[in-house]
């Protein structure tokens, strides 16, 4: 399989990503109002406009200049499609939230404590080691950049169906974690051990607008909802790991990104229960639910594009393109 076949395959792949996303948006646009929420209108305008205009630039470069050369449309329209994804999604688990089934921090504590792992140990360890602190906190925040990052390494390296992959993995990844949380809604464990450390050594910042904004859903005085001010607050499975999964994946094939991804997002799985307030099954959950996604997005690219993982890889010239 030629590269410009390899292409041609990630150009489909890139359409039926825009397909997704608008089902994502009806799926939205049917569930609020059935549900009783809603999104003020100002909000949406800065996340919104700047996915248009990653978006706008890519397809003016698609249709006004030549489709020869796809890194710049990929990093442009690829961006835009990712930073859609939470656009949508995060709504989607306050509305997921609002169902106030039974919290299982119970039971996902004694999962924890039945696998022999510690969550107050492990957190005193980081606690009382301040360069770690520190290093967990930073590592945390990497959830954030590889939404730029991965389009233009990925690009410029002309892994673009990997790119494809990845946009698709990463939605069907924040949809499975959504659903799931409907069900094992959980506060986390700060709120569990009732416990919040001292403000003046660490804040796990995230973790505390979960705690705002959780019980408000759940009680159902919060339905307006401010899209810039949204919180992270699904507890199982972590999306946070299933992220570093995700990443480290995109990243695999870029040979001289491996050690970067690695201490990344090794370093963000490491950083997610002290910074997150989540569980250890929370962890283990979303690697599995990144494992799922990435067979899946897999599967499907396959099954749209009438490929084979195996073919793209059968040329010297393209591998590890998928790989």
């Amino acid at each position: 399989m030629s590269q410009d076949h390899e292409t041609s395959i990630a150009w489909q792949l890139f359409s039926y990503n825009w397909a997704m996303l608008g089902l994502m948006a009806l799926a939205l646009a049917l569930v609020m109002p059935l549900t009783g929420f809603s999104i003020k209108p100002m909000s949406l305008m800065e996340p919104v406009g700047i996915a248009a205009v990653y978006s706008g630039v890519a397809y003016y470069s698609l249709y006004w200049r030549a489709k020869k050369n796809p890194t710049i449309i990929f990093i442009l329209g690829s961006t835009g499609q990712i930073l859609l994804i939470p656009i949508l999604m995060t709504p989607m688990t306050y509305i997921a939230a609002s169902a106030d089934l039974p919290m299982q921090d119970k039971n996902l504590m004694a999962l924890d404590q039945a696998l022999g792992l510690d969550w107050m140990g492990y957190f005193n360890f980081f606690y009382h080691h301040y360069a770690l602190l520190y290093a967990a906190v930073v590592g945390y925040s990497m959830i954030g950049w590889p939404v730029f990052g991965v389009p233009i390494v990925l690009a410029v390296t002309r892994h673009y169906r990997r790119l494809q992959e990845f946009t698709l993995a990463f939605a069907l990844a924040l949809i499975a974690t959504t659903a799931v949380s409907t069900l094992t809604p959980a506060m986390g464990t700060y709120d569990w051990l009732h416990y919040l450390p001292n403000p003046d050594i660490f804040t796990p910042g995230a973790y505390l607008e979960q705690l705002r904004d959780l019980p408000l859903v759940r009680d159902g005085s919060l339905r307006h909802l401010e899209l810039t001010k949204l919180a992270g607050i699904v507890t199982f499975p972590s999306f946070h790991s299933a992220a570093a999964v995700l990443y480290l994946w995109a990243f695999w094939p870029v040979r001289w990104m491996r050690p970067i991804a690695v201490v990344a997002n090794v370093g963000m799985l490491v950083a997610t229960p002290v910074c997150g307030g989540h569980y250890f099954v929370d962890v283990f959950a979303g690697i599995a639910i990144a494992a799922v996604a990435i067979m899946a997005a897999r599967r499907i690219a396959d099954w749209l594009t009438g490929t084979t993982i195996s073919q793209a890889q059968a040329s010297p010239g393209i591998a590890g393109v998928t790989g």
